[in-house]
């Protein structure tokens, strides 16, 4: 997949993810919370505690706010129980969608979206639906002017899958979710910073999407993202002519 206009998506996310560093801790003490009730307290022993707690120190979450949200997941303190539920659908042109949320309530958390998808051109698919379009993969995104070269030695010898080199410059690494901190690690090692880095759900195809098009496709991206209860959005969408 080249990625028509790769980085311009990411660095529109990152500006996105800035204005909205509240909700981007709300989303991350849910996700500390709910990963340390599934996997228990411990992150040497629980390698999705490990990735939420290093996500809320990358967000400069507080340290007591992370250890609270620890210390509820695995019943130590009182607080609310959230469930992971993932919808899936289809956005503007068809693109796919993947919406993971956490919630105390799904009847209000299935109305919500449904609602938001609804209201922007959208609508709510069956379980399994859109799911074959999408990889669970770790994910880098490293900045264009960034060696190729560089980039692949770094990758492969610290286990990655593929590196691909987009048309906008960027360059890709793909790697096994399990993997995903030693290729972190090993790209840290060789002085490489991703833009991106996260364990997600990658899009196999593209719906490339542009002009009134794109705009209607972001402003449902915008409205699903806003909802309380929902953690991240994926999809085949991706939107030229997007500035950051």
């Amino acid at each position: 997949m080249s990625g028509h206009s790769k980085w311009a998506n990411i660095k529109h996310k990152k500006a996105l993810v800035d204005a909205k560093r509240g909700k981007v801790f709300t989303r991350l003490i849910k996700e500390v919370t709910v990963a340390a009730r599934m996997g228990g307290g411990d992150p040497s022993m629980n390698p999705r505690l490990r990735l939420a707690i290093d996500k809320a120190y990358a967000a400069n979450m507080p340290k007591e706010n992370v250890e609270r949200a620890i210390r509820r997941g695995t019943g130590e303190l009182e607080g609310v129980t959230y469930e992971e539920i993932r919808y899936e659908g289809y956005g503007i042109g068809g693109a796919a969608l993947m919406i993971d949320c956490m919630t105390d309530n799904r009847t209000r958390t299935v109305a919500e979206v449904r609602h938001a998808l609804a209201k922007n051109g959208g609508n709510l698919g069956t379980d399994g639906s859109v799911a074959f379009l999408f990889s669970h993969c770790g994910q880098f995104v490293v900045a264009p002017g960034t060696g190729e070269d560089r980039v692949m030695e770094a990758a492969l010898e610290a286990g990655a899958d593929d590196e691909v080199a987009n048309e906008d410059g960027s360059i890709e690494v793909v790697c096994a979710p399990a993997d995903f901190e030693r290729v972190r690690d090993g790209l840290a090692r060789a002085g490489l910073e991703p833009e991106f880095a996260e364990v997600t759900m990658k899009p196999t195809s593209e719906v490339v999407l542009a002009g009134e098009e794109g705009a209607r496709m972001q402003k449902l991206l915008d409205a699903l993202e806003s909802l309380d209860d929902v953690q991240a959005v994926y999809t085949t969408a991706v939107i030229e002519g997007q500035e950051p």
